[in-house]
């Protein structure tokens, strides 16, 4: 029935503008409650100002040995873990050039990463709280975090010294460093070396270390790392020298963190061979844990021009770690690496470490890299390609068999990198950086960007990418650590029943910043400002949090 006063076209016309309207006001109550698909706009985690400014008294004496320049309120390579609203992050805090950090930046969030309070982890000199059996070491590197199934939160470190300590401790010395919260980071207990991982010289380096809370069992949890025999450089680098060897250890607790066990080796490495990027996930359904890890094999001859031999590999234990299975290798890694395509100029990233995860409901796992659609073993050749690939390899079968690694992301023959996996109510999540945005020609500035893509059938296929960042940045304002360094990982994880929580860096020149540059044109951002060379960019990175719902 037409009312008065409306002939029967304009009635059409006004109730498709009503039904509009209506399902305009539902689609924007939908989009106003938790759990739709997108993502929540990155929030700053990490804290303007470094808590670490009083570490720099000591970066005169350090520079004067170990040489490198320490790039103050850098915070690089984030790890993350969720147990219910609570968020948990911790970050390089005021990242060295040559290795580490003057600490380890925590960040603390109650309302599911809306707001974040910061801190610091009590592991070296320059931190509060720290013990005084810690108070010998002057930098952190790679933290981990892990959340136990009761709310206790599990962290690992490293500890060391680059040439210089505070007398009389060794100039040195390095450490595997652990601590326990049962409050969600406000304080910490069990903080300590893990027996058998602590060195005094650089014969023995401490490498590449990560904490997996047992998901099944309230109080126990793992650490793993490599320890480096006669390399080179330091505990935060991955020698080749002409003789060396990196096999992995382990260590458990089963007291909630008072305690850990001696370290032991779980995956025995020859001459000139190592582990390192190793990573437990645990099978709550058997408690079978398995690691992964990037494993060097012979022939290794960097120094006659030829890559070396990385395998992606695992081994597991089906005995709470006890005894250990021979290593199984997935895939070559085929890495290269990234260099900015127009200027050649290096980025440090994650080629050559491998992530994983693990569904809890059918046990599938799931290994993520980056790979180089160009690869070749010959430095020379491959001199001009990066990686350009994100792939996958997954197993329905506790790791007995594989399918692929098959291609899940590239950028048109950009570099794309330092990808993270997670799993969350049978959906697969994948993020990695991205440079699509960069144009021919761009020299000034490298655009960058932060993605979420998700796989609802196991990791067949992929689809629903989603730009977590909201413009690009500049990735040649990052520091400088064998490369422009935004982290050898970020951090990604489960979030409630449907939804992932991102941890990652970003530099904070943004596509327009103060001096308004868009890209791609415009002037560049200032370097980062070091000890070495004082600009205006007093604060080139952050880390950010965003909450991604598929």
């Amino acid at each position: 029935m037409v009312p008065a006063g409306f002939n029967k076209g304009d009635w059409e016309l006004l109730k498709k503008a009503l039904w509009i309207s209506a399902l305009s006001s539902a689609l924007v109550l939908v989009m106003s409650t938790s759990g739709v698909a997108g993502v929540t706009t990155p929030v700053r985690a990490s804290a303007l100002a470094s808590p670490y400014a009083g570490c720099a008294s000591q970066d005169a004496a350090q520079i004067a040995v170990s040489g490198g320049r320490n790039f103050p309120n850098a915070e690089v390579e984030p790890t993350v873990s969720v147990f219910g609203d609570h968020v948990i992050g911790q970050w390089h805090e005021d990242r060295w050039s040559n290795g580490g950090a003057h600490g380890i930046g925590l960040g603390t969030s109650s309302d599911g990463g809306a707001t974040w309070s910061n801190g610091t982890m009590p592991w070296d000199f320059c931190a509060p709280g720290t013990p005084p059996s810690l108070q010998k070491y002057l930098r952190n590197s790679d933290p981990w975090v892990s959340y136990g199934p009761d709310g206790t939160l599990y962290s690992s470190a490293l500890a060391f010294n680059l040439g210089y300590g505070i007398p009389p401790a060794a100039n040195n010395a390095n450490a595997v460093v652990v601590a326990t919260s049962a409050n969600h980071g406000t304080s910490w207990y069990g903080v300590q070396e893990i027996p058998g991982s602590a060195f005094t010289t650089f014969s023995q380096s401490t490498d590449k270390n990560s904490t997996t809370a047992d998901p099944i069992h309230a109080g126990v949890a793992y650490t793993v790392w490599d320890t480096l025999i006669e390399p080179t450089d330091n505990p935060d680098d991955n020698p080749h020298t002409a003789a060396y060897t990196g096999p992995a250890y382990f260590s458990k607790t089963t007291d909630g963190g008072v305690t850990w066990s001696q370290a032991k080796i779980i995956v025995d490495t020859k001459n000139r061979s190592q582990t390192i990027g190793n990573i437990i996930v645990v099978d709550p359904r058997n408690d079978t844990l398995y690691n992964f890890f990037d494993l060097i094999q012979k022939p290794n001859t960097p120094f006659q021009g030829t890559r070396s031999n990385a395998q992606v590999a695992f081994n597991k234990s089906t005995d709470g770690g006890d005894t250990w299975t021979q290593p199984q290798i997935i895939a070559p890694f085929n890495s290269l690496g990234v260099q900015d395509p127009n200027t050649g100029e290096r980025l440090r990233v994650g080629d050559g470490l491998e992530e994983v995860a693990i569904d809890p409901a059918n046990g599938n796992l799931y290994v993520v890299w980056e790979r180089s659609s160009n690869y070749q073993k010959q430095l020379k050749q491959s001199s001009g390609a990066w990686d350009d690939q994100i792939v996958l390899a997954r197993s329905t079968d506790g790791g007995q068999t594989w399918i692929g690694p098959t291609v899940i992301h590239t950028a048109n023959g950009l570099p794309t990198f330092t990808p993270q996996v997670a799993v969350n109510g049978g959906v697969v999540a994948v993020t990695y950086y991205d440079t699509r945005n960069l144009t021919a020609g761009q020299t000034q500035n490298l655009p960058t960007d932060y993605f979420v893509e998700y796989s609802n059938n196991n990791g067949a296929s992929f689809q629903g990418e989603t730009r977590i960042t909201t413009t690009s940045f500049d990735s040649r304002t990052a520091p400088v650590a064998r490369g422009f360094f935004l982290g050898d990982y970020e951090g990604l994880v489960p979030m409630g029943s449907n939804s992932f929580g991102a941890l990652f860096v970003k530099t904070n020149c943004n596509s327009t910043d103060s001096a308004g540059q868009v890209f791609p044109a415009g002037g560049p951002c200032a370097p980062a400002s070091s000890t070495s060379a004082a600009t205006s960019n007093t604060n080139p990175t952050d880390a950010f949090f965003s909450k991604a719902t598929p």
